[in-house]
């Protein structure tokens, strides 16, 4: 099985170069990346997940 990369939540931000409270209004209109909970709580993103993410909002603005 290939090892995943998990992003922790500030390195995610800090990629996108949004703030927690951005992020998480996107992510309560469903528009945000996937968050994985581990068992201790903490929230990952997967690094494939945040690509997909990015490849999907690659759209030209005009």
């Amino acid at each position: 099985m290939a090892s995943t990369t998990m992003l922790k939540l500030p390195e995610v931000l800090e990629e996108i170069g949004m703030s927690r409270a951005a992020f998480y209004r996107m992510r309560a209109r469903g528009k945000a990346p996937r968050l994985v909970k581990l068992p201790n709580g903490h929230l990952r993103v997967r690094r494939s997940d945040l690509d997909d993410w990015l490849n999907r909002l690659d759209s030209p603005a005009y």
